[in-house]
């Protein structure tokens, strides 16, 4: 058993208007507010350094899978920022004003990983019988993308990869965390989480021409209880610390 273990901005004057608030001054001048961003699972690492860098006086972030953030939201619970894995949840929100303008703030590539000492070495060997595949659950933004790679496979080799498909997970960490606990031989998940995991995993790099578009986008809640601040939390994000954190995880410029 192994141990356990992303539609440019809208204009250059926007984000030079936004990004020269600096993030430390996220909670202002009005209090000791502060932002809460209902991020997804894979922005982890990024949007918790950018937190950090703000000196403490910045967001509380709440990762899970991009359908739980949504759906938070349209239960109403508080929120200022969305950071979505996807453009789809943030653009349904828009139409149905609940958050601002999507903007796309990165983007990203999908792999397979393998354990280090797995015996897959290729997207074909996903087929072989009895390798057991993790993906994310459809209604992920990392179960859809895995979704789009699958549809461009020629047919057979498509019904061998679904065949071996043994758990949909709701966000990718799970996926992860299947391959890394050995209950799955492999798993599609974001490049920058295969980077994560390098130690305990292998990543399988997929075909350019297999490649979906992963575009991660964030938005301002409507309800927002801090928008100037929600709003320079974005533009940090467009850019700013927050890009410079997502560049340095391995996220590539929107």
């Amino acid at each position: 058993m192994r141990r356990p273990p992303l539609a440019r901005f809208a204009t250059a004057a926007l984000i030079v208007a936004m990004a020269t608030a600096s993030f430390m001054a996220l909670c202002g001048s009005g209090g000791g507010s502060t932002l809460t961003v209902l991020a997804a699972s894979s922005l982890t690492g990024p949007l918790s350094e950018y937190a950090r860098e703000s000196g403490g006086a910045g967001a509380r972030t709440s990762f899970a899978g991009s359908d739980q953030l949504a759906a938070q939201i349209r239960q109403g619970a508080p929120a200022d920022v969305l950071a979505s894995a996807d453009t789809e949840y943030p653009r349904r929100l828009h139409r149905e004003g609940l958050v601002g303008k999507p903007h796309v703030f990165a983007r990203n590539l999908l792999v397979v990983i393998v354990p280090q000492d797995g015996n897959v070495d290729s997207l074909s060997g996903l087929a072989k019988p009895g390798v057991k595949i993790a993906i994310g659950d459809r209604s992920v933004p990392v179960g859809e993308y895995t979704r789009v790679v699958l549809s461009r496979l020629p047919a057979g080799e498509r019904r061998g990869i679904l065949a071996n498909v043994r758990s949909e997970e709701p966000e990718v960490s799970s996926v992860v965390a299947k391959v890394t606990d050995g209950a799955a031989d492999a798993g599609f998940v974001y490049a920058t989480d295969a980077r994560v995991a390098a130690g305990e995993v292998r990543a399988i790099r997929l075909p350019g021409h297999l490649q979906p578009e992963v575009a991660y986008a964030a938005a301002v809640v409507r309800d927002s209880p801090h928008p100037a601040a929600a709003r320079r939390y974005l533009a940090g994000l467009l850019s700013g610390a927050g890009a410079k954190a997502l560049r340095r995880a391995g996220f590539l410029a929107p």
